[in-house]
């Protein structure tokens, strides 16, 4: 079982898995990539379709029509914002720009924190989230991160916990900034799929914090993830340090086009939000109850989960693969178990498919003891 784990170091690897499992990419139900499961919507795909002639020529580098739009809609000024190739490059621009010596990362944490950081030369420094908190870090110890850390990743919603943080802790950490001469970066990736009414957000208090940046995600919302397409929130004299090691035409003429599309789809994350709060209760309390493992509390669009001991998530990955169904193994993550595996919330046949195969695979799994 521990090629598997070496095997799937991310979410979402169809090719790899068909490869494994010996089933076709189009045939798998992913639950291991957190995606909006109704698909892009459609104005957005039709948009792309009439487009896709502007192929021919090369993408604006200054991305002024999707930043105009961002900027309307953000209701922040175009000089605070940056597209960039994903949220993961709006991280690795942080990195090269900001050049910290030391990162610091609240474990369990988004693998990338830590792997940008090393890759680029930085020495990764970790808080432990508390289980019995719901992952969330002491107080007293995420303090004496920001004091020895020249830059801190915090991700809000956290990714794999679904942990959401309160708007007073958020505003504590980026009170910290000054004071320990700390960078704070809040990635803000699945914050779209959080109830309205608790999407606390930075973004517009950064000119109180010229130390923070916000990191945004349009891929996860909007179901495509193929396209790329993030973006940073900062003061404008952060934004320009990110935007000086940025690569030209990083970001691509399609994805800034269906990135200005996405931005009018209102009623489609209305709608998401309302099938991802219904679908995350049903996924929670089926596994909860009825098979009796621990499921915790996240507000994203996916589900931490511990299987009991009889079994691990490496096992229950490989079960479930060869049944054409994916879920993200996460005993890799400093501070989980063996135990502990992350499933993405979709729709209803789909997450009764995911039940069933998990019904199945523990009764099997018990008969033969």
């Amino acid at each position: 079982m521990t090629a598997v784990l070496e095997v799937f170091g991310h979410g979402g690897d169809l090719v790899t898995a068909a490869e494994r499992f010996g089933v076709e990419v189009g045939q798998f139900v992913d639950f291991s990539a957190n995606i909006n499961p109704l698909g892009p919507p459609a104005r957005v795909l039709e948009g792309l379709r009439e487009v896709l002639p502007r192929v021919v020529h090369y993408p604006d580098p200054g991305h002024r029509s999707f930043r105009s739009a961002l900027a309307a809609k953000l209701n922040l000024p175009a000089s605070w914002l940056l597209p960039t190739n994903g949220a993961a490059e709006a991280m690795a621009l942080a990195i090269l720009a900001l050049k910290p010596q030391t990162v610091g990362i609240v474990t369990p944490c988004f693998s990338e924190y830590a792997q940008l950081s090393r890759q680029f030369g930085a020495r990764v420094l970790t808080c432990p989230g508390r289980e019995d908190r719901g992952f969330k870090p002491d107080e007293a110890e995420l303090d004496r991160l920001f004091e020895q850390a020249d830059l801190v990743f915090v991700g809000s919603p956290n990714n794999p916990t679904g942990l959401l943080y309160e708007p007073e802790e958020l505003l504590r950490m980026a009170g910290w900034t000054d004071r320990t001469d700390t960078h704070l970066v809040i990635d803000e990736a699945f914050l779209d799929f959080v109830a309205e009414e608790r999407q606390f957000t930075l973004a517009d208090q950064l000119s109180r914090f010229p130390r923070v940046l916000v990191m945004r995600s349009l891929t996860k919302m909007f179901a495509i993830p193929g396209l790329r397409l993030g973006y940073a929130v900062a003061v404008p004299a952060l934004i320009e340090r990110l935007r000086e090691k940025q690569v030209s035409w990083s970001v691509n003429s399609l994805a800034l086009a269906a990135g200005e599309l996405c931005l009018e789809e209102a009623d489609y994350e209305a709608k998401t939000r309302r099938l991802i709060a219904k679908e995350r209760s049903y996924l929670s309390g089926v596994i909860a109850q009825e098979l009796g493992w621990r499921v915790w509390p996240g507000e994203a669009n996916f589900l931490l989960v511990r299987c009991p001991a009889q079994i691990t998530a490496a096992e229950l990955q490989e079960l479930l693969g060869r049944r054409g169904i994916l879920i993200r193994s996460c005993a890799m993550y400093p501070g989980l178990t063996p135990g502990d595996f992350r499933i993405a919330v979709r729709t209803r046949p789909e997450n009764d498919r995911l039940l069933t195969a998990l019904r199945d695979v523990w009764r099997e799994r018990r008969e033969r003891r």
